[in-house]
């Protein structure tokens, strides 16, 4: 049984570990933490999730003294003859508690081991809970030596603690994001981890050939590539295919890896594309940009140009792959002032072009937008199966 910490927007972390691991196995907790029945985990494949561990105790219903206690009690136990310094870190999610008090528990084992003559280095907490930050860099989770302890409480009082096997590799991430040849913010910055859930989202078989039309600089091509996937990559504008093949050379050079590859220019409303096509990708066409909310008039011209693009671009793919092909695309969606978001109309009638919404089990297809606080245009994220 592992345990995943939740990012900012939790519904796509449940929906996409729903779509690895099957709906039944997935179990959430709370809007920061979700179970899953799984006797493997791998946290680098996953870019909706902040960290993950294995549990190793549960509480039917406590508060962090009861926690405290545990923690104590097993790690002592675990730890008494252990060989060389052990690292620490705790973090304590949906407790209500101050990070003083969740640094005692470990200057309290800290002190037990002591005299059991075993060194440990207790990691500070600044908050309640270690910074996904802190975890990386302190390679926390990735030896024996290296430990945190994730602490979640449950809305229902059940309290889970876990070892953790890792945490996200933000490095890894700002390097494919930052450090490939060519970018270009007009078109948009698609950040590679939520490339890396749509991928998730859609679920395609292993070594299935994947289909971007609306590739751009590539990012989801080069996260498809690190997968394991063959990327197949148009753009209407021959600049971005040139960007794409420039970035997934990069990629093949740095990563040290070989993939089928194949990219061409093509209108996503009218190519005829290669097959065999195994599953669709796609951060589709997101409109123009706003650095604030758009007036009535200008909001509903935008959404109408996007939905007649995006309605095209359905018909022609539905024409083009087999029933039951995975599709996973990021549509926009635009944000007000007090928060509520304007949807395009194609959202909810997806079925006319021949696509069935994928039912999950603990979220809704409503919940699974991205966005951030400063942004309007939103990406609403379809999973949809070609019927």
């Amino acid at each position: 049984m592992y345990i995943a910490i939740l990012g900012r927007q939790p519904a796509l972390g449940i929906a996409e570990l729903e779509r690895v691991f099957g709906g039944n196995q997935v179990t959430p907790l709370s809007n920061l933490a979700t179970l899953i029945d799984t006797p493997t985990l791998d946290i680098q494949t996953l870019g909706g999730i902040l960290k993950a561990g294995h549990v190793t105790a549960e509480i039917n219903n406590g508060d962090w003294h009861s926690a405290s206690q545990k923690i104590v009690q097993h790690y002592l136990s675990q730890w008494s003859s252990l060989d060389g310094k052990i690292t620490l870190g705790i973090s304590a999610y949906g407790f209500d508690v101050k990070p003083t008090e969740v640094q005692k528990t470990g200057i309290i084992l800290k002190q037990r081991l002591k005299k059991a003559s075993v060194s440990l280095r207790l990691i500070p907490n600044q908050d309640t809970a270690l910074s996904t930050a802190t975890s990386h860099h302190n390679k926390l989770g990735l030896s024996d030596n290296k430990v945190e302890l994730l602490v979640v409480k449950a809305k229902n009082g059940r309290i889970i603690i876990a070892q953790s096997t890792g945490a996200q590799n933000i490095t890894a991430y700002t390097k494919r994001d930052q450090e490939r040849p060519k970018r270009d913010a007009f078109v948009g910055m698609l950040p590679p981890k939520l490339a890396q859930i749509m991928l998730n989202l859609a679920h395609p078989a292993p070594r299935a050939r994947i289909l971007d039309p609306f590739c751009g600089t590539g990012v989801i091509l080069q996260e498809a590539a690190l997968q394991g996937y063959g990327v197949y990559g148009t753009d209407l504008a021959d600049k971005m295919v040139s960007y794409s093949a420039d970035n997934l050379r990069w990629l093949s050079d740095t990563h040290h890896i070989t993939f089928d590859i194949s990219l061409h220019v093509g209108d996503a409303m009218t190519t005829i594309w290669q097959q065999p096509i195994n599953a669709v990708v796609a951060e589709t066409y997101l409109g123009q940009p706003f650095s604030a909310p758009p007036s009535p008039a200008k909001l509903d011209e935008v959404r109408r140009n996007c939905n007649h693009i995006l309605t095209e671009f359905l018909k022609n793919l539905s024409s083009q792959i087999d029933s039951g092909t995975p599709v996973c695309i990021a549509i926009p969606a635009w944000r007000d002032r007090e928060g509520h978001f304007s949807h395009l109309p194609l959202a909810g009638t997806v079925a006319q072009f021949g696509f069935k919404p994928h039912e999950f089990h603990n979220v809704s297809q409503n919940d699974l937008l991205y966005y951030r606080e400063d942004q309007v245009v939103a990406r609403e994220l379809l999973v949809l199966t070609k019927v």
